[in-house]
């Protein structure tokens, strides 16, 4: 599959990069590292507030879900391009007009009158969205001096870790408090407040502009995969997979188009993706490592709140503050992961982490339906402590031997990779949770059946008969459901292992962690 080759003529010559200092460089990080947070939490927000939303905009609930999926889609499409987008446009410019259109398209979300124009304008802010997480991490790389970029992407990590978490407490709270819109209003504020930081001290750091042309096949090809694959995973579980004749047909299609995608962009000698990048050994074993960890860790991030609401009872908002615990020690810890990278080798506090995560994992196989919330809170809590290690230190480390112009390209591929990891986490670990749940409820239920000397004693303290067989038959589901999620913990556990044992693939960090010595300081 050949290509034509690509003229490239560069618009202009990249100039001496300034320095900032002080509160300067500590306001424009912050700018960054908040606009990172707030598109990362666009992701879940929503998700507590879909029944709000369905009865604002009277529709079914299955109508109000595909106000999550249509964003997750548009953003998983632009994530990608992120490299092409900011070589053709300029990283800073491309960065103002990314941030610019999310708020935007927020703003009309929150006054979108129908379940069609909301949709339509999720898609918009998707699109928007996807670019800034690689954006914001690859400017951090260029506003941060050499020694300082450990610091600058433990700042980035922990708003990707923290916005996740976040998003379901915050989304529920403003839904239940004021109403839905406002989960799309707050992000206008917010959106202008780093316009302002961007305009004033951003501009001096623009990379270098190339004339691209279009990879026309590609873009499609990547549209083609990305949007069917996304829309597998968002939809399978209630359409039965694969036993949907529609799934099946996503699948091929995502298959199909994806195998012709990787053949088309390796080639290509002007790619929308530069596959050509995970030549890099460093790079490609961070991404495979990062996107079993982040899927580990995003899996059982999922489970919990839905357990403790099916389960235990918590309502939505207890729910999103037991896990939340997750986030607590992860803040505290960032500054010393991000110190400890550039003085011993930085897969050993990575291989650490991602064990420490494992083990905190293992150790809520204690978890019953008798659980007090401390009970729940402390193991996600000490958890916390091992992700800035494993997350920051693959962040940084990821991306060392990029060169300055081709780092927008790198983290938008592992940021891709990362959230795709986190969605595939999602569709599977719900999926593994009900058809585990199914499999002890079968195991439960002579329990139920033939439990005649329980239900004899149920009956002695007063119930029916029939509410005796209620009672138990729900604790039979509870009880099933809580093994069903243990299980899962146990596989997460044996994931977290692998992931920590890939990180030594890595080459032997050389030198001080920083982005393509220097990042053009």
């Amino acid at each position: 599959m050949a290509a034509t080759p690509a003229s490239r003529v560069t618009a202009h010559a990249e100039p001496p990069i300034p320095v900032l200092t002080g509160w300067r460089l500590a306001l424009a990080a912050f700018a960054l590292a908040l606009t990172n947070f707030v598109v990362v939490l666009d992701i879940t927000i929503a998700n507590v507030s879909v029944p709000h939303i369905a009865g604002g905009l009277a529709v079914s609930p299955t109508q109000g879900t595909w106000v999550i999926t249509s964003y997750a889609v548009a953003e998983a499409i632009t994530v990608p391009l992120s490299g092409w987008l900011a070589a053709r446009f300029g990283t800073v410019r491309w960065l103002i007009i990314s941030i610019a259109g999310f708020g935007l398209f927020s703003l009309l979300c929150g006054i979108a009158g129908t379940i069609e124009l909301l949709i339509l304008f999720r898609i918009l802010q998707g699109l928007s969205g996807g670019p800034l997480m690689p954006l914001t991490q690859a400017m951090l790389t260029r506003i941060f001096p050499p020694d300082k970029i450990p610091m600058a992407m433990g700042l980035w990590a922990v708003t990707t870790i923290l916005a996740p978490i976040v998003g379901p407490i915050l989304g529920g709270t403003i839904s239940d408090t004021l109403s839905w819109p406002w989960i799309f209003f707050i992000n206008v504020p917010v959106v202008i407040g780093c316009l302002v930081v961007f305009f004033r001290y951003l501009s001096p750091f623009e990379s270098v502009i190339e004339q691209r042309r279009i990879d026309r096949v590609g873009l499609v090809l990547l549209i083609l995969w990305v949007g069917a694959f996304q829309l597998m995973l968002d939809t399978g579980r209630e359409h039965d997979w694969f036993g949907s004749p529609m799934i099946v047909s996503l699948a091929i299609v995502a298959a199909i188009a994806f195998i012709a995608f990787i053949i088309w962009e390796w080639f290509d000698e002007d790619p929308v993706v530069d596959l050509q990048l995970l030549r890099d050994r460093t790079l490609a074993v961070s991404i495979i490592a990062i996107s079993i960890g982040y899927g580990s860790f995003f899996g059982s991030v999922v489970l919990v709140p839905l357990w403790l609401q099916a389960v235990l009872g918590y309502t939505a908002s207890q729910a999103g503050w037991a896990t939340a615990a997750l986030g607590v020690l992860a803040v505290m810890v960032a500054p010393v992961a991000a110190a400890l990278l550039n003085r011993v080798d930085a897969r050993l506090t990575i291989c650490l982490g991602m064990v420490w995560m494992g083990l905190m994992t293992l150790v809520r196989l204690d978890w019953n339906t008798g659980s007090t919330m401390w009970d729940l809170v402390w193991p996600m809590l000490l958890q916390g402590l091992g992700m800035p290690f494993f997350f920051v230190g693959l962040t940084t480390l990821g991306i060392i031997n990029v060169t300055p112009e081709r780092t927008a390209a790198a983290a938008g591929i592992m940021s891709f990779m990362r959230t795709v990891s986190g969605a595939i986490a999602t569709a599977v670990a719900t999926t593994l949770w009900a058809n585990f749940a199914s499999t002890s409820r079968t195991g439960l239920a002579p329990l139920v059946g033939d439990g005649e000397a329980t239900l004899a004693g149920m009956q002695a303290g007063g119930m029916t008969s029939e509410q005796a067989r209620t009672a138990l038959s729900n604790l039979a589901e509870a009880q099933a459901s809580t093994i069903a999620m243990l299980d899962i913990f146990m596989v997460t556990t044996a994931m977290f292992m692998l992931a920590a044992a890939i990180v030594w693939l890595i080459p032997r960090p050389t030198g001080a962690l920083s982005p393509g010595g220097g990042m053009g300081h």
